[in-house]
C-alpha cells in the first residue's frame, strides 16, 4: 500500500503552497486599498456634529439623518450615530431626495485634504459697494424683510 503521493503531484501542491505564501506576504497591500476611497461628485464637505439621532448638525445648520442612513468611518466600516454624540468630525456626506442626509463618510487626515465643495465661508456683513445699491423686491422677499418707507 503506497502511502505518499507521487512525485510530480507532490511539486504541484508545493508549488501552490509557496504561491499562497508569496502573495499573502508581497501581495497588495489591502490597508493601502482602503486609504484611497471615491467619493461621489455630488458629495459635499462638512463639520458634522450628532446631537440627538436622527438629528444631526452640519455646519451648525440643523439637519436631520435619513431612514436608513450609513455612517462610514475613517477605515470605511459602519458607525453608529449614537457613538458620535456630541463630537465634531470632519465629513463628506450626500443627500437623498427628500433633501435628508443619507451617506456620510468620515475622513481621514489625507482625505481631508482634498478639495470639495460645501463648507464656504458665509459673510455677515455688506461692503460699502453693496449699501449703494437700491434695494429692490424680485417678489421672494419675506414682508419683514422689505424696505421701510418713511410715514408722509
Amino acid at each position: 500500500m503506497n502511502r505518499c503521493l507521487p512525485l510530480p503531484i507532490a511539486r504541484y501542491f508545493a508549488l501552490f503552497v509557496l504561491a499562497l505564501l508569496w502573495t499573502a506576504v508581497y501581495g497588495p497591500n489591502t490597508a493601502q486599498a482602503q486609504n484611497t476611497r471615491q467619493f461621489p461628485l455630488t458629495a459635499k464637505r462638512g463639520m458634522l456634529v450628532v446631537t440627538a439621532p436622527p438629528v444631526i448638525q452640519i455646519n451648525g445648520v440643523n439637519e436631520r439623518l435619513s431612514p436608513g442612513a450609513r455612517i462610514k468611518g475613517p477605515n470605511n466600516l459602519l458607525v453608529m450615530s449614537a457613538s458620535l454624540v456630541g463630537t465634531s468630525v470632519l465629513v463628506n456626506y450626500v443627500r437623498d431626495g427628500q433633501g435628508m442626509i443619507h451617506e456620510v463618510w468620515i475622513l481621514s487626515a489625507e482625505e481631508a485634504q482634498e478639495k470639495r465643495s460645501g463648507m464656504e465661508p458665509v459673510t455677515n456683513y455688506t461692503s460699502g459697494f453693496d449699501a449703494d445699491k437700491p434695494k429692490t423686491d424680485d417678489g421672494k422677499t419675506p414682508f419683514n424683510q422689505l424696505p421701510k418707507y418713511p410715514k408722509q
